[in-house]
C-alpha cells in the first residue's frame, strides 16, 4: 500500500512539475520574443473574443497578429489556457479555434486585394 501511495506521488509530482515548466517555458518564450509588445489593446481584445468567446475578426487584426507570429500567438494562447480563470474551457477546443484564426488570418494577409 505504501508503494501505491509513493507511486501517487510521483505523479502528482510529475504532473505539478510539468505545468510549472510549461508554464515557464510559455512565460520565457513571450519575454525572449517581446510577444507582450507587437500588438495593439483593440487587436489584442478582437483576437482574445474571436478565439475564447464568439466574434470574428477584422483584416487589421489579422495583420497584428500576423506580424506577432506563430510562436508569440500560441505561447500566448496556451498561457492564457494555464490561467485559472479559464479552466473550465476545453484546451482542445480553444487551440483548435486558435490555429483555425489564425490559418484564417494568414490566408487573409497572403491573398492578394481586388483591384479597384
Amino acid at each position: 500500500m505504501a508503494s501505491l501511495n509513493v507511486y501517487s506521488a510521483l505523479v502528482v509530482l510529475f504532473l505539478t512539475c510539468g505545468a510549472a515548466m510549461a508554464t515557464k517555458q510559455n512565460d520565457q518564450i513571450i519575454k525572449d520574443n517581446n510577444c507582450e509588445t507587437k500588438m495593439g489593446l483593440p487587436c489584442v481584445l478582437e483576437t482574445f473574443t474571436s478565439i475564447f468567446e464568439t466574434g470574428s475578426i477584422s483584416s487589421k487584426c489579422c495583420g497584428e497578429l500576423v506580424g506577432l507570429g506563430k510562436v508569440c500567438h500560441s505561447a500566448l494562447v496556451k498561457r492564457t489556457l494555464e490561467n485559472p480563470l479559464f479552466k473550465d474551457l476545453s484546451p482542445a477546443r480553444i487551440i483548435a479555434k486558435s490555429i483555425q484564426t489564425w490559418n484564417n488570418c494568414l490566408a487573409l494577409i497572403d491573398s492578394p486585394s481586388p483591384s479597384a
